[in-house]
């Protein structure tokens, strides 16, 4: 499956647009990596567990998305967007989105 921020694919034809699709990941944050988040943020360092966090809630989104588009029939998602939000109380919660629209490509 191609995937793409891009509204298309040089040197490919879309011969087929079968929609928007989309893959959510919510995902919680252990209490222990928070502590050591708040430690790491306060003396300038990286917070390491958070962005691992995230990368595994896109990851998660992204293929979320491209079953969808397997479904469909899609051998491309173009013009993919990632959002990025806190949920729940205190902001104790990660999710991303992702979303583009499933096409077929020749």
């Amino acid at each position: 499956m191609l995937i793409t921020t891009t509204p298309n694919v040089e040197g490919r034809r879309v011969v087929k647009y079968f929609g928007i699709v989309s893959g959510e990941a919510i995902l919680g944050a252990n209490l222990f990596k928070d502590i050591f988040a708040g430690i790491r943020d306060i003396v300038g360092g990286r917070s390491g567990a958070y962005e691992k966090e995230l990368r595994r809630a896109k990851e998660i989104a992204l293929q979320d998305m491209e079953e969808e588009a397997k479904k469909l029939g899609a051998n491309a998602i173009l013009s993919v967007d990632l959002d990025y939000e806190t949920v729940g109380q205190n902001g104790g919660m990660l999710m991303v989105s992702a979303s583009g629209t499933a096409v077929l490509v020749e």
